[in-house]
Formats: C-alpha cells, sequence, structure tokens
C-alpha cells in the first residue's frame, strides 16, 4: 500500500508540475486517503487489537 501512496504522491507532483491541477487534487486526495487507512491499521496494530501472525 505504500508503494501505492508513493506512485500516488510522484502523480500529483508531477500534474502540479505540468499545470493540471485537478488531476493532481484528485490523486493527492487519493494519497490522503490511503495514509490515513494506513495510519488507522497501524494504530490497530500496535494497540493489538489485530494480531499479524
Amino acid at each position: 500500500m505504500l508503494e501505492i501512496i508513493l506512485i500516488l504522491l510522484i502523480v500529483a507532483a508531477v500534474a502540479a508540475l505540468l499545470g493540471f491541477g485537478r488531476v493532481s487534487g484528485a490523486a493527492l486526495t487519493g494519497a490522503k486517503v490511503l495514509i490515513g487507512i494506513v495510519l488507522v491499521l497501524f494504530l490497530l496494530v500496535v494497540l493489538g487489537v489485530i494480531a499479524l501472525a
């Protein structure tokens, strides 16, 4: 999932440099959502709610 986040951030940066504001915004929003999901899953693992076996 981290690879997808990095790809979306790169797409957002390149699109912003080329002047595609809507594409950049959409990619950045997708990255933000995935970062939120990753943080929630990380906290659940740290607190022991989800066990990785």
